[in-house]
């Protein structure tokens, strides 16, 4: 398949393979997406089925063939493949095709170059984009002689590749230690607005699923939204009002994807940080998307990947302006307690219903209660301090302790277990949360 050659943007000829059902199928409209998102013009589309990949070329003889003559006639200068590529991989198709050669995560790591605008963020993209290059190293600078060594100096000296890893590690080493700091001060601010006993409510989802214009309707901010993926990188936090509850801190996180490469959830460690230690997490969904169950998932194995998952979770089924006869309403389970909110942030259809629901869950997973402790129980009270979980104390007539204590249940039941007390003990309310 061609297309017309574009004004603008570095035109490229497109690689998609179809594979049997498993790990390594992916979307050859995804993909599509992905590169008008990079600036790239699509200039050809390249198909195929294969049962696994080629361990040289990924694509085996006849298909490189055909990439080539498309390259030729199309006078591309970069192919981009919808596969993660093996380093030897992309040396041999960049032998073969004479021109450069970008596999899946290298064009998202391109799209995430692109649209950083923080300190915190272009360092988060620096660091994935160094590690994911050192691997591509070995063999690069072979036909390079050693830069060091001769008279009046021992040994044979480093090659222009051990110089380039030398100074990658070094590199890395600075950027983690700047990460480290901006680490540091979200830790800082997280613990204020713990000890200021403001929730924090995080919106996660898969790329383009609305979470911006979502973000921006509620608060009345101004970030950055578009039809496009990963149009946000940085995240940025408001306080929102909530009935009944207070205000909370409602944070714009980054967009999943599916396969979205190892390296980019390691350096985006301290931005997801805030999703992890969320009160409630807003998983929003693009309600219109044929492939919603299938992003769905991918949003869990990232979750999951950073220890979130098993955060108490608000599904919001967005775009039901584009199915018709929908409307806003709130689903309920079993308990009667919301799990799933239907809106249209764009239209700003049902987004009542969403304060509603974050209302009832974040009153729901909060525990406020007075205690009465025993002397004995000295682990649990200190604790329930390190937790910031105590309001205040007094002593009983008994001598027993008073606390009144407000915490989250989940931090609760940590506590009671690393102390080494049942939870019916103290605090018989709760078992029915975690055993329902």
């Amino acid at each position: 398949m061609f297309f017309d050659r574009p004004d603008s943007g570095e035109g490229a000829v497109l690689v998609h393979i179809d594979f049997p059902e498993g790990a390594d199928r992916e979307d050859p409209r995804e993909f599509d997406e992905l590169v008008r998102s990079a600036g790239r013009a699509p200039l050809a589309l390249i198909t195929g089925t294969r049962s696994k990949p080629d361990p040289r070329t990924y694509i085996g003889k006849g298909k490189l063939e055909e990439v080539r003559e498309a390259v030729e006639f199309c006078e591309a200068e970069l192919v981009l493949f919808n596969h993660a590529l093996t380093p030897t991989q992309e040396r041999n198709l960049e032998e073969e095709l004479q021109c450069r050669i970008l596999d899946r995560t290298g064009l998202i790591l391109d799209i995430f170059a692109q649209r950083a605008r923080t300190h915190e963020g272009k360092l988060q993209v620096e660091l994935a984009q160094i590690q994911h290059q050192a691997t591509r190293l070995v063999h690069g600078w072979d036909h390079l002689d050693r830069q060091q060594g001769g008279y009046g100096m021992r040994g044979t000296g480093e090659t222009q590749s051990e110089a380039d890893r030398r100074l990658l590690r070094d590199r890395v080493k600075l950027i983690n230690k700047r990460l480290t700091k901006v680490q540091g001060q979200r830790d800082q601010s997280r613990r204020a607005r713990k000890r200021s006993e403001t929730p924090s409510i995080s919106l996660v989802g898969y790329t383009n699923a609305g979470k911006s214009t979502l973000f921006n309707t509620l608060t009345n901010a101004d970030v950055y939204a578009a039809d496009q993926m990963f149009a946000t990188l940085d995240p940025t936090l408001r306080r929102l009002p909530i009935l009944g509850l207070g205000e909370v801190v409602l944070v714009d996180t980054v967009g999943f994807i599916r396969h979205l490469p190892h390296k980019l959830v390691e350096a985006f460690k301290a931005t997801l940080q805030e999703t992890q230690e969320a009160d409630l997490l807003l998983h929003v969904i693009d309600a219109a998307d044929d492939e919603r169950h299938a992003n769905m998932e991918q949003v869990e194995i990232v979750l999951d990947e950073i220890e979130a998952l098993e955060r108490p979770t608000l599904q919001v089924f967005n775009k039901i302006d584009m199915l018709p006869g929908q409307s806003p309403r709130i689903d309920r389970d079993e308990t009667g307690m919301p799990w799933r909110v239907w809106v249209s942030a764009k239209n700003n259809q049902g987004l009542e219903l969403i304060s509603q629901a974050m209302g009832e869950l974040l009153s729901r997973t909060l525990f406020e209660e007075i205690i009465e402790i025993e002397p004995k129980d000295g682990q649990l009270r200190a604790l329930l301090y390190a937790h910031q979980g105590v309001l205040s104390e007094s002593v009983a007539e008994n001598g027993n302790i008073i606390l009144d204590i407000r915490l989250e249940k989940d931090d609760l039941q940590k506590i009671l277990s690393k102390a080494g007390i049942p939870v019916e003990r103290y605090i018989p309310q709760v078992k029915d949360f975690w055993q329902k």
